[in-house]
């Protein structure tokens, strides 16, 4: 064979092989989020386990499209959502949201994330069909986003719980204003500052999950849904609580309980943050039991790590939440982001590239550095105060038009405690005229939640903090 045809050979069996592997690789590599389904369950995958599930615009475009099209499906009866690996999703992938926002020609870009993130977590809690959010790893931040507007979350051993963003400098999005601002007490304000985890059990116990079953009948849980025929919301309800796991003797107490719980809703429930750290200042220093100093010094500890005006932002938005509905609170979080994304504060870059880039663990130089720098006021008029033109939800038609407000999310899990209180003081639906004992109120409480597992115990932990009992037994609300 002449040398030039020899060559020409070489060349053209390297551009084969080249091309070879390139298609295998196209055909190995795995999609982001995976769809699939089977009989009534339509479930999606997130997958992208090496990045703890980090969700990326490209992965919020896949979930909006599918999640749109089964809820109008005939065929399709509940939807599942599930993570591949360790996580369901480690939150947003901020790094590079902070990259766009760093440059003018692509802060729209920036902003765009947080228009698709949080018009998908509102279509989520949306939905017309039942749907079920299995928490069987890490469910941090905007992961958490997808998981809170489903009325079926369900929390295994494996589970861990957070909304970590004023670690960063940014603050708790994704209707955190809503949701968090809901669960019992002061624990949402709490959890929102501190950006502190819930593990395991707790996040059940808590009111973060509606369910709580091992993590090796997840498999059980899917196949069992997959054979309801049309399933309603009581049936699923019902089907996951068949895989509920009891507690055991041995299982640890629901850490935000008893004294630690009373300290923490009395010092969160401050107007300030100064005041709340006036608050567990005193704690520390005022002769409470070891356990609740040891808890405040823990709490003071995590807040001085915290960027200051995360702190003030979180705080105003959690209150300003409370009084909110839920598209109120997607709009208010939307235009807050935007300020971020636009330089209202340097902390959002500061934090992302100290803590997830660099992986610093030093407390990141924060500007201002501290609370007593902080110009509230200032913060008021740049976070809460959009302009005239302020950035929109991405949502399906339907969603722009008035339409029923969506289930609560509180509904299938424990009972709230002000929900126990309106039982003790005779304001519920269903009150009668007496009062009534613990075991008469626990039997009430079971009743409303058809049985649920855990009513019994969630009772008896409010009753210990906010009752007492006559001679009789009957229970008086503590005010």
């Amino acid at each position: 064979m002449p040398t030039r045809s020899l060559a020409a050979a070489r060349r053209a069996g390297v551009l084969a092989k080249h091309m070879a592997s390139s298609v295998s690789s196209e055909l190995q590599e795995e999609p982001l989020v995976k769809f699939e389904e089977h009989l009534a369950v339509r479930r999606f995958i997130l997958n992208r386990p090496q990045k703890l599930n980090a969700l990326n615009a490209q992965m919020l475009d896949s979930l909006a499209s599918r999640i749109e099209q089964w809820d109008h499906a005939e065929l399709c009866g509940v939807i599942v959502g599930t993570g591949t690996g360790k996580a369901f999703s480690a939150g947003g992938d901020v790094a590079g949201v902070i990259e766009d926002a760093a440059h003018e020609a692509t802060r729209p870009k920036a902003v765009d994330y947080f228009r698709r993130e949080y018009g998908l977590d509102y279509t989520l809690a949306n939905l017309s069909k039942p749907f079920v959010a299995i928490m069987d790893g890490l469910t941090f931040g905007g992961g958490f986003g997808l998981v809170v507007p489903a009325p079926f979350r369900v929390a295994t051993e494996k589970c861990a719980v957070s909304m970590p963003e004023t670690k960063i400098g940014f603050f708790p999005d994704v209707g955190a204003s809503y949701y968090l601002s809901r669960l019992d007490g002061q624990i949402g304000t709490y959890l929102a500052l501190t950006g502190t985890s819930l593990s395991g059990r707790a996040v059940f116990e808590h009111g973060l999950a509606t369910h709580y079953i091992p993590s090796a009948r997840v498999p059980l849980l899917l196949e069992s849904l997959a054979g309801l025929e049309k399933p309603t919301f009581a049936q699923v309800n019902e089907a996951i609580e068949d895989l509920h796991y009891d507690r055991e003797p041995s299982d640890t107490v629901a850490p935000l309980s008893g004294e630690i719980r009373a300290a923490l809703d009395s010092a969160f429930s401050q107007g300030t943050v100064k005041g709340i750290i006036s608050a567990l200042q005193t704690y520390v220093t005022s002769g409470a039991t070891t356990e609740v100093v040891q808890w405040a010094k823990d709490t003071l500890s995590m807040l001085e790590e915290r960027s200051p005006t995360s702190l003030e932002v979180a705080l105003a938005a959690i209150r300003k939440g409370k009084s909110l509905d839920l598209l109120e609170s997607f709009k208010m979080e939307l235009a807050m982001a935007a300020a971020f994304c636009n330089g209202a504060s340097s902390d959002f870059h500061t934090g992302v590239t100290s803590v997830i880039v660099e992986k610093v663990k030093s407390r990141p130089a924060w500007s201002p550095a501290s609370l007593s720098q902080v110009d509230v006021a200032k913060l008021e008029a740049a976070f809460f105060r959009p302009g005239a033109n302020p950035p929109q939800l991405m949502l399906p038609e339907a969603l722009h038009k008035p339409h029923p407000p969506p289930t609560s999310f509180l509904r299938y899990g424990l009972p709230a405690e002000n929900e126990v209180q309106a039982l003790v003081e005779g304001r519920h639906a269903s009150s009668g005229s007496g009062a009534l004992t613990l075991q008469e109120l626990i039997v009430k409480a079971e009743d409303l939640r058809g049985g649920k597992h855990g009513v019994a115990e969630k009772v008896r932990e409010v009753v210990s903090r906010r009752c007492t009992a006559d001679k009789d037994g009957y229970l008086k609300w503590k005010h």
